[in-house]
C-alpha cells in the first residue's frame, strides 16, 4: 500500500515551462504598487528569474531529500511526507496544510518537531487534487477527513494528534468530529464556523468585532475564494496554461497573507516560492486544487449546530493571518485547553515562525498527553 516516492525528472516539461515563461504576454498597469493586485515589475522580475536562474535539478534534489511516499488507500493515491521522530515514543502527528501551500512550507517545521522533546512522528499528506496526490475524477469523490485516518492506520497508528492551518485546520476539526476515538489532541490555526444552536448565548462583543473584521477581510481579500467556490473551472483553464498567471495568482497570496511588511522576499526566498509553484505546475493540479473550494462549500455536509470537538484542543492565532478568532468563539466548537495569540507570523507559520509553531504544539502535547 505504501511505497517511497521521488519527484521525477522531466526535461521536456521544464523546457516547455521555460518557453512559456520567456514568451509571456504582459498586461499593462496603471500603478507601480500592489493596490490593484500583483505589482508588474515584481512579477516580471520573478518570472525572469524563474525562467533563467532557477535551478530545478538542484531544487528537485533538495526536495527529494525529504522522506516522501505514496500510499494506495482504497484505490486512491495519497502523497505524503513522513518524518520519523528521534525518540522511540514519538507522538504520531497528522499535520495538514492549506491552499495555496504544499509540503514545501513545512521544511523548517518538520525537523524541529521530530528532534525536540517531546518528539513527534510527523505525517504530512497532500490533499486530494493537490500536488502529487491523485486528482479526483468526479465531484466530491474523496473526503480527506475520512481518507487520512485510513492512512494513519496503514502506518500503524490507531491514535494520533491532528493539526493544521487554513484548510488543514478544517480537516483537523472534521477528523476529530468523525473519528473521536482516534484523536488524542487537536491543534488549529483557524476556527471552523458552525451555525449557532437555538439555546446558544448571544455573540459576545469580541465575537461581533471578529465578525466585522472577517467581513472586512472578505471584502478586501476574499475575491479568490468567491471565484474558486463558484467558477473554479473558468479560472483553472487560464492558470493551467500560463505559469506567469499561476505565479501571479499564488504569489500575491503569499505576500498579502505573510508577516512580511509588504516585502514577500524578506520572508520567502525566491527559490522557495518557485518550489511551491513547481509542485502545482508540474502536476497540473491548480485546477483540482481550486475545485476543492467549490466542493467544500457546496457538496460537503456542513457542520451542525450541535457539533463539538471533545478532544483537547490548542488554538494558535497568528497576528498577520486572515482574521483572529477570539477564544469565546473557539470554545463554541472546541474543547479549548490552550489559546495563544502569537507575537508574530501569518498564514504560513510552518515557514514563517516554525519555532513558535513547534513550541505551541509541544506545550499542548505536554499538557494533555502526559
Amino acid at each position: 500500500m505504501i511505497a517511497p516516492f521521488e519527484i521525477a525528472s522531466d526535461p521536456q516539461a521544464v523546457e516547455d515551462l521555460q518557453r512559456r515563461l520567456r514568451n509571456a504576454r504582459w498586461n499593462d498597469a496603471v500603478t507601480t504598487d500592489w493596490s490593484y493586485g500583483v505589482e508588474r515589475a515584481f512579477l516580471q522580475s520573478l518570472v525572469a528569474w524563474w525562467a533563467d536562474d532557477y535551478d530545478w535539478p538542484a531544487r528537485r534534489a533538495a526536495l527529494n531529500r525529504l522522506p516522501q511516499f505514496r500510499a494506495d488507500i482504497g484505490g486512491y493515491g495519497v502523497h505524503f511526507v513522513h518524518v520519523r521522530g528521534s525518540s522511540a515514543n514519538a507522538i504520531p502527528l497528522l499535520l495538514m496544510n492549506g491552499w495555496p501551500s504544499s509540503f514545501v512550507e513545512y521544511q523548517r517545521l518538520a525537523p524541529l518537531l521530530a528532534e525536540g522533546s517531546p518528539s513527534f512522528e510527523v505525517i504530512m499528506p497532500a490533499l486530494p487534487g493537490f500536488g502529487f496526490s491523485d486528482r479526483p475524477t468526479r465531484p466530491y469523490e474523496v473526503e480527506p477527513s475520512d481518507l487520512y485516518p485510513e492512512l494513519m492506520t496503514a502506518l500503524g497508528h490507531s491514535r494520533f494528534m491532528v493539526a493544521g492551518t487554513d484548510i488543514g485546520s478544517g480537516q483537523a476539526t472534521r477528523i476529530a468530529l468523525h473519528h473521536p476515538d482516534r484523536v488524542t489532541a487537536v491543534h488549529v490555526s483557524a476556527v471552523a464556523p458552525k451555525p449557532a444552536a437555538p439555546d446558544a448565548p448571544p455573540p459576545s462583543a469580541e465575537e461581533i468585532a471578529y465578525a466585522q473584521r472577517a467581513a472586512a477581510w472578505t471584502l478586501e481579500e476574499g475575491g479568490y475564494q468567491a471565484i474558486q467556490s463558484s467558477r473554479p473551472q473558468t479560472l483553472a483553464f487560464a492558470l493551467a496554461d500560463s505559469p506567469t498567471g499561476l505565479a501571479s495568482w499564488i504569489v500575491e497570496k503569499f505576500r498579502a497573507w505573510s508577516d512580511c511588511g509588504g516585502d514577500v522576499l524578506s520572508v520567502w526566498p525566491r527559490e522557495t516560492l518557485i518550489d511551491n509553484l513547481m509542485v502545482y505546475w508540474l502536476t497540473n493540479s491548480i485546477g483540482s486544487s481550486v475545485r476543492y473550494y467549490y466542493e467544500a462549500s457546496r457538496l460537503r455536509p456542513p457542520l451542525r449546530a450541535d457539533d463539538y470537538v471533545r478532544a483537547p484542543t490548542g488554538v494558535a492565532m497568528w497576528p498577520h493571518d486572515l482574521a483572529l478568532a477570539p477564544r469565546s468563539l473557539a470554545e463554541r466548537l472546541y474543547n479549548v485547553q490552550r489559546y495563544t495569540v502569537m507575537p508574530r507570523g501569518g498564514h504560513f507559520p510552518a515557514w514563517e515562525a516554525p519555532e513558535l509553531y513547534a513550541e505551541d504544539l509541544r506545550r499542548l502535547a505536554e499538557a494533555v498527553l502526559s
